[in-house]
This record gives C-alpha cells, structure tokens and sequence, in this order.
C-alpha cells in the first residue's frame, strides 16, 4: 500500500514534469566541444535540448550520491571497527560461558583450559 502511495504522490508527478519538459524542448540543438573554434564539426554534438537536460540531471543524482558516500566514510569506518570489536567480545563471553558451566558441572579448575 506505500509502495503505491510513493508513486502516486511522488513519481507520476515527477513524470508528468519530464514529460511535458521533454515535448516543450524538443529542438536541436548542437553543443560544440572545441572552445576554440565553435563551428569545429568534428567536436560537436547535436541532440534535442531535453536530453542535455537529462544526461545533467543524471550526472548531478551520480555526483550527488559520490559526494555523500564520499562524505560518510568515518562513519563506515567506525562501524567496520564496532563490528570487529563485538565479534572479539562475543568470542570471549562465549568462552566465558563455557567456563562457567564447565565449573558449574563440577570440573575441576585445574582441568579446565587456560584462557
């Protein structure tokens, strides 16, 4: 039921946009590459002006995402390191347990392994 309430109120609007801004440029128009000469075929482009629109909008989604994974390193970090370090924790009250009911079952304690 979210699922269908996200594409309702958020996509098809978004849609609706990319749509109407793609029949409203659909004019071509030429990006020229070489900063020296413009009239340069060679390094040109020619393509409607809405997709221009959208290869930018795309880059900028991709960068945007880079920049904030880039951003959030530390963060991935610490919890790499919290990770390694509950796991040595775990291991050890394991072992601690096992201690305990191997001198709860009356072992000895010079039986029981060195830790």
């Amino acid at each position: 039921m979210m699922s269908k309430l996200v594409n309702l109120v958020i996509l098809l609007p978004i849609g609706v946009v990319l749509v109407l801004l793609s029949v409203a440029n659909r004019q071509s128009v030429t990006m020229a590459l070489n900063p020296f000469n413009a009239a340069d075929t060679v390094l040109s482009v020619s393509a409607p002006f809405f997709v221009y629109i959208f290869i930018a909008f795309i880059l900028g989604i991709l960068l945007g995402a880079l920049f904030a994974w880039i951003s959030q390193r530390k963060y991935r970090k610490t919890a790499r390191t919290s990770k390694r370090e509950a796991a040595l924790w775990r291991a050890e009250a394991d072992k601690q347990k096992a201690r305990s009911t191997e001198v709860s079952a009356g072992k000895p304690l010079d039986q029981l392994p060195s830790s």
